[in-house]
């Protein structure tokens, strides 16, 4: 499985050291930014493919923009299976549809 993005933050408070979860931020652009209704919107980490149906449980506009488009996961491009891509947690994914002209 290919992994994609920054670990989880370590805090300490009163003597305690634990983790604490940090979201996957998304940030959408031209048609996904118009199915979803907001520029940005966070999701549990986990595989592309989760993040995806989490986005499109909360907004179900993005069901048929999101198999059309690119993702960049921290500001790189990723290719392959979205059950095969795991996303960390704190990650930054730009969801970008295929824009038209040239």
């Amino acid at each position: 499985m290919l992994r994609i993005g920054q670990s989880a933050r370590p805090h300490q408070g009163r003597g305690h050291s634990y983790r604490v979860p940090v979201a996957v931020t998304v940030r959408f652009f031209a048609a996904a930014r118009a199915a979803a209704g907001t520029s940005e919107d966070t999701a549990s980490p986990g595989t592309l493919d989760s993040v995806a149906r989490e986005l499109t449980e909360r907004h179900r506009e993005l069901e048929t923009v999101l198999p059309r488009c690119s993702f960049l996961v921290d500001g790189t491009a990723v290719h392959g299976e979205p059950a095969d891509i795991e996303i960390l947690e704190g990650s930054q994914i730009d969801v970008l549809p295929p824009f038209a002209g040239g």
